[in-house]
Order: structure tokens, then C-alpha cells, then sequence
């Protein structure tokens, strides 16, 4: 297995200054995927700027987890609407020229 596009958890948390015990709980909720090589627990490099969204919310603003459970999915239909509304405004643009 490939690790050069994973990051041990142990160096995201130490460098976060959260616990590793957050990041287990995130996984066991569904909120990220953490990968396991060598007995060792990495994220993906993908799901950084996601982990960083959430731990922020957790630690800096005290969502506990179904509230940022709540947010993601909330974000989520909000990306889902703004992509139908710009796929709209495009075909819309077909019939008026």
C-alpha cells in the first residue's frame, strides 16, 4: 500500500492539538474514513480540509457531533442547489438567445 497520499493521524492531531480518541469517534460516527497500514492510522489527503471543517466546529465553536452531522449534510444540499440553479441558469440561457 501506497502512504504518499496519507497523513498518520498521530502528526494531524499534533499538529491540531486535538486527541487521536477525537478522530476514532469521527470514524465510528461516519464522518471521515481513516485508513489502517502497519497498525498505524492515516487519513487521506482528500479528507484533510473536511477533518480541519470539523474538528473547528467541535473544538472552537462546541457543535457536538450530530449538530455537525446536521451542518455537513445541510452543506451539502446547499452545494447540490447552487450547482442545479447555475445547470438551470445555463439551459434557461439556451431558449432566451
Amino acid at each position: 500500500m501506497h502512504t504518499e497520499n496519507l497523513i498518520p493521524v498521530s502528526e494531524f492531531c499534533l499538529n491540531h492539538n486535538i486527541e487521536i480518541s477525537f478522530v476514532r469517534l469521527l470514524q465510528e460516527t461516519g464522518l471521515i474514513e481513516i485508513t489502517t497500514f502497519e497498525e498505524r492510522l492515516f487519513i487521506d489527503i482528500g479528507q484533510l480540509q473536511h477533518l480541519e471543517k470539523i474538528s473547528r466546529l467541535y473544538y472552537d465553536l462546541d457543535i457536538n457531533l450530530e449538530g455537525i452531522d446536521t451542518i455537513i449534510h445541510l452543506l451539502k444540499r446547499i452545494d447540490s442547489l447552487q450547482d442545479e440553479i447555475v445547470f438551470l441558469k445555463n439551459r434557461l440561457r439556451l431558449y432566451e438567445s
